[in-house]
């Protein structure tokens, strides 16, 4: 008596799509967590360590350095981390299904 066969994956699936939204739940969170690290440190910062924060880099305090020179790179840098994760994650499912899907046809 042979086994029954694993029904057919498919990239449609209520389970495929709470697999892959629940992936990219958990990158959103690691990027947003980076973001308000970023975001709420700066203010932090300038209250704990006020001297340090009001030394001078290329003619800026640090506080105007790290606000209004590295805030918008790091920022586009969390939206490219989560855009290339997105598209990979995505990339890594429905390869994991063909390769399923492959499978199944060789048998």
């Amino acid at each position: 008596m042979n086994p029954p066969k694993a029904s057919k994956p498919d990239i449609h699936s209520e389970d495929f799509l709470r697999l892959l939204l629940r992936r990219q739940l958990r990158l959103s969170i690691a990027c947003a967590t980076t973001f308000l690290i970023a975001l709420l440190g700066l203010p932090l910062l300038n209250y704990f360590f006020p001297e340090l924060m009001a030394t001078r880099v290329f003619g800026f305090t640090l506080t105007w350095f790290l606000l209004g020179v590295l805030f918008f790179p790091l920022v586009w840098g969390i939206a490219w981390v989560f855009i290339r994760g997105s598209i990979a994650l995505e990339e890594s499912e429905v390869a994991e299904v063909e390769r399923e899907t492959g499978k199944e046809n060789d048998e």
